[in-house]
């Protein structure tokens, strides 16, 4: 059993000239599919191998990833609760929870889940960008500021977060197989 594999020949590029919300939309589908590509056709052992001295995992990373797709756009920005399995987890006991109980999944389960968190994000997403577009605000505010993050800021923020685990993965994915690439 293996996650299904990803050919970075069906990746699109980010369009040279569109809007600021395609371009970032663009941005954030590239990233995604750059992290599907890093995660592609591998099996549980795989995923589940750390890159010393980190313990992180391309499991883990691609748990954390969907729980990310989640909080930020279903519960931060829409307002709405935490499905399954988030709402479940005692984030007091283990705040990495979603790093660690990845090597409990199965290859299957995790594309599972890193996919329908995006698909959720995307129902979101879509329509936010096409009725409110990059200036709405989040039903949630900031625990810091006590402000709504604007729709911009979140796309932006999702976009770095996967700028910063694709390197990551870049990294565990060469020491798992050998495999190297954008």
């Amino acid at each position: 059993m293996t996650t299904p594999a990803f050919d970075l020949a069906s990746r699109v590029d980010p369009p040279l000239q569109a809007d600021e919300a395609q371009t970032l939309q663009a941005y954030l589908d590239y990233h995604r599919d750059t992290f599907r590509a890093k995660t592609g056709g591998l099996t549980a052992e795989q995923l589940n191998t750390a890159l010393a001295p980190s313990d992180m995992t391309l499991g883990g990373m691609m748990k954390h990833l969907a729980l990310v797709e989640t909080s930020w756009f279903v519960e931060r920005f829409a307002g709405e609760p935490a499905p399954e399995p988030w709402a479940s987890v005692d984030w007091e006991a283990d705040v990495d929870w979603d790093w660690h109980s990845a090597a409990d999944d199965t290859p299957e389960q995790l594309s599972a889940l890193y996919e329908e968190s995006v698909r959720l994000a995307d129902d979101v997403l879509r329509p936010a960008l096409r009725d409110g577009g990059l200036d709405a605000l989040s039903a949630q505010r900031s625990r810091r500021e006590s402000e709504e993050f604007s729709l911009r800021w979140i796309v932006v923020h999702m976009i770095e977060e996967y700028a910063r685990h694709n390197g990551h993965a870049d990294l565990i994915r060469q020491s798992v197989d050998g495999a190297t690439g954008e």
